[in-house]
């Protein structure tokens, strides 16, 4: 493979780089290859609503400071739980093509709608988006892989796809803890490296005028250059798919889409 072939994997489409991967690739399992993904994907619409109550899976100190002083606690939830300001479409076109979605039932609600949540919930319900259904009448194929051991009750479903969460609000901290577990090999199918951060309450008191975003966008730079370095495929320490949180607003998804140029290099 011509040194000019592989360098134009970073100069392909990003709404169709899949389907112009060049044949050498068309073969290699799609868990060998470096795929793009959004984590929390459909926070871009959470309900600003002060009657939306705050998700179940928030501390519980949380969930009473929001009870019973939301005017000021409210805020601090959006500006944090906010992972991705754009569609689900629109991240699909950037070359997104892992979307980690949140699912649950509204405490108190006696709908059966299901919502996507993080920190607070969504004024989208899952029934508003895309089906199954309709992406296979449109020619589309769609992956779907379930956390929960029931999973494995239903045929249509793939079991629970691993992601690599480090929990941590340092670049340097969460760098560090993907490092040392590579040293002990990749899952054998699919699997998430998140590269998102994760603050705490500390984190968040000490910076009351920022928010994710500024955090995120802060340590792009570090974290796409240790991005860079990586490799896909099948050996100790390669990576599958890597997930990011505000992904259209940095070169996050051709940086990952790259690493496949690394595939094409060893089949030359």
């Amino acid at each position: 493979m011509s040194s000019s072939v592989v360098s134009r994997l970073g100069d392909l489409p990003m709404d169709s780089w899949m389907s112009h991967l060049p044949p050498a690739l068309w073969d290699t399992p799609l868990y060998h290859l470096a795929i793009p993904g959004s984590h929390n994907a459909v926070t871009y619409c959470l309900d600003m609503n002060d009657r939306s109550p705050v998700d179940l899976t928030q501390p519980d100190m949380l969930q009473k400071l929001d009870k019973y002083m939301k005017p000021f606690i409210r805020p601090f939830v959006y500006k944090w739980a906010i992972t991705q300001e754009f569609t689900i479409k629109h991240q699909l076109d950037c070359g997104v093509r892992y979307c980690d979605l949140r699912i649950a039932h509204r405490p108190n609600d006696s709908s059966n709608d299901l919502y996507f949540y993080h920190g607070v919930y969504t004024t989208l319900t899952v029934e508003e988006v895309l089906t199954l259904r309709n992406l296979w009448a449109l020619g589309y194929r769609v992956i779907v892989s379930y956390e929960y051991n029931i999973a494995s009750c239903h045929v249509d479903l793939w079991p629970h796809i691993p992601y690599w969460w480090a929990n941590k609000c340092k670049a340097e901290a969460l760098i560090e803890e993907f490092e040392h577990r590579k040293q002990h090999g990749r899952p054998g199918g699919f699997f998430v490296t998140g590269i998102n951060l994760t603050e705490d309450l500390k984190y968040i008191c000490t910076h009351p005028t920022e928010s994710l975003k500024d955090l995120v966008m802060s340590t792009y730079p570090a974290l796409l250059s240790w991005v860079k370095e990586q490799t896909p495929g099948s050996k100790v320490g390669s990576l599958n798919i890597i997930a990011g949180d505000f992904i259209t607003e940095s070169q996050f998804v051709p940086t990952v889409v790259t690493l496949n140029e690394k595939l094409l290099k060893w089949s030359s």
